[in-house]
């Protein structure tokens, strides 16, 4: 079996001198992307589609940004994301339409196990995540290998999400939790 067909059945994997100079690539647009100057938008925008699986219409991304693979990510349209978005996307990240990321977000489909013993000689394990439309990911918030993010939800700032966040809802606290659904009585902006 390949490290690709045990990273897909979420079985423990290392890397492979293949996956090793596709990161390099990978950084290499990463980095040349977040040392581009403002002015740049065209080229932003080119290297935002070359560095990406997929990218849907008006996706803004204000570097700088880590990644691992970039071709693994999938973002659709409307989304924006701030700076110092961090991806470790050794595996499928999927972010849907119309999401908002903050600053100093961090998303890994990629750890590593518990125990020492298991990872010796750099030994991981990766589970897809998805960030369906409309999310809202408050600053400094880390989203775990296999959480889904329901649609329309908000993420509180500075939140570790280990578990799935069901669609509509306000989820704080540490590790994160649902604290509320959204509901009607959020469409009043209060002062």
């Amino acid at each position: 079996m390949t490290m690709e067909e045990r990273k897909e059945r979420g079985l423990l994997w290392t890397d492979t001198p293949e996956a090793m100079e596709a990161q390099k690539i990978a950084r290499g647009l990463a980095f040349e992307f977040n040392h581009l100057h403002p002015s740049e938008t065209e080229k932003k925008m080119v290297l935002i589609r070359e560095m990406f699986g997929s990218v849907g219409e008006n996706v803004w991304i204000e570097p700088p940004m880590t990644l691992t693979f970039g071709k693994t990510v999938t973002i659709g349209e409307g989304t924006y994301i701030n700076s110092n978005l961090t991806l470790v996307d050794d595996y499928k990240i999927n972010i849907g339409n119309h999401v908002l990321i903050a600053p100093n977000v961090t998303i890994c489909a990629t750890a590593h196990p518990l125990h020492y013993k298991m990872r010796m000689h750099g030994e991981m394990y990766s589970k897809e995540v998805v960030i369906r439309d409309y999310v809202w990911i408050g600053s400094n918030a880390v989203i775990l290998p296999g959480v889904t993010i329901g649609e329309h939800s908000v993420i509180g700032a500075g939140r570790i999400v280990p578990n799935e966040i069901p669609h509509k809802t306000l989820a704080m606290g540490v590790p994160c939790r649902v604290i509320r659904e959204i509901d009607e009585r959020d469409l009043v902006w209060e002062r």
